[in-house]
């Protein structure tokens, strides 16, 4: 199929792309790796789109002490390559590394990810684990959500249409902090069936539970352990006995890579 008539506009600033989305029925367009596909198959009708990916604002990052922030045009592949601030042991470079596949990679961005909200993508369980924050910038100003906030459900955002994501503002985890990451695909390149990303920090946890169907199921202190998940999982509808087994084996191995980076 092909994809129902549309307009295409290239503005020449974030305030010209906001300004292009307000009216109902535009979409933003980045890298258009998930968009594309929707697109021919007609699954959403757009009468707009507001391509942003050629502009430099939105592809910048900065690191502080506390934080890195990325663009949201940021592309997976850029990431991967480690050509951008990361943290200690090339963690959003391993991430980034394990998307879907090199050309998927070269054109898709950290920001087109988290605003499709597939509950399958590494990067919404992945930011949510790590504390980040979106940043959405509208014509009356900026303001910053946790990304476990801005993920609603299943390809649901708490973005607003006159909003739109500009970066992604990533903590820095305390510096004996471990980090655990797992996803269980069928091969490489696929969208995972389970994943779990888990960050420890002494008495201080976070436990993500991913790739269930909807808004990824967020434990922090005493519920991010194995209990914890089980009883989180044992209460999320729509979960079979094969799927809470396959997340709970990815819980387990992802807190243990947690407990090994902390030894």
């Amino acid at each position: 199929m092909k994809p129902a008539p549309f307009e295409l506009v290239r503005p020449a600033s974030v305030a010209e792309a906001i300004a292009a989305v307000i009216p109902a029925g535009a979409r933003i367009l980045a890298g258009g790796q998930s968009l594309g596909p929707m697109l021919n198959l007609r699954v959403v009708q757009p009468r707009l789109l507001v391509q942003v990916n050629h502009l430099p604002e939105l592809a910048a990052s900065t690191e502080t002490i506390e934080a890195i922030t990325l663009g949201a045009c940021v592309t997976h592949a850029t990431i991967a390559a480690g050509r951008l601030p990361d943290f200690v042991g090339g963690l959003l470079a391993n991430i980034a590394g394990g998307i879907a596949y090199q050309a998927v990679r070269n054109r898709g961005t950290i920001g087109g990810s988290l605003s499709h909200a597939d509950p399958a993508a590494d990067w919404v369980t992945v930011l949510t684990a790590l504390g980040a924050q979106a940043v959405l910038q509208s014509a009356g100003g900026t303001r910053r959500v946790p990304v476990s906030d801005f993920i609603a459900g299943a390809f649901v955002t708490t973005l607003a249409p006159s909003e739109i994501l500009t970066a992604v503002c990533i903590p820095r985890p305390p510096a004996k902090a471990g980090w655990g990451y797992v996803k269980a695909c069928r091969k490489p390149g696929e969208f995972a069936h389970a994943m779990a990303a888990a960050l420890l920090d002494g008495p201080r946890r976070r436990l993500v539970i991913g790739a269930i169907g909807g808004k990824p199921l967020l434990l922090t202190d005493a519920q991010a352990g194995m209990d914890g998940a089980r009883a989180a999982l044992a209460a999320t509808p729509g979960l079979d006995k094969v799927a809470s087994h396959m997340l709970l084996v990815v819980v387990h191995r992802a807190l243990e890579q947690a407990a090994a980076c902390r030894a």
